[in-house]
């Protein structure tokens, strides 16, 4: 039997993603990208726009990977404020539960 994810929680998607420096753990790279690896173990990532990663996401060079349990999207922040649905998490938005 298939287990189905919880439609209201949303894990930080793995994608590509814009190479800034090295990839992230999990990625290789692949042009001006960082290609998600097809090991299984990557976890969804964002450009690190700070010094800080928001909450549930730890440091991997110039990214933040998303935590095994972390369930939350981040986007990065622009302006002061978060869009409806969102809050604020230091330079980022995080999506709401």
């Amino acid at each position: 039997m298939a287990c189905l994810s919880n439609p209201s929680y949303a894990q930080q998607p793995i994608r590509p993603i814009t190479k800034t420096g090295s990839c992230p753990l999990g990625y290789y790279s692949s042009g001006n990208y960082c290609v998600p690896s097809s090991s299984g173990n990557t976890r969804g990532a964002i450009e690190k726009s700070s010094s800080s990663c928001p909450l549930g996401f730890f440091s991997s060079g110039n990214y933040c990977l998303s935590n095994l349990s972390n369930e939350r999207e981040a986007i990065q922040k622009t302006g002061n404020s978060c869009p409806l649905g969102w809050f604020s998490s230091g330079s980022y938005c995080l999506k709401s539960r």
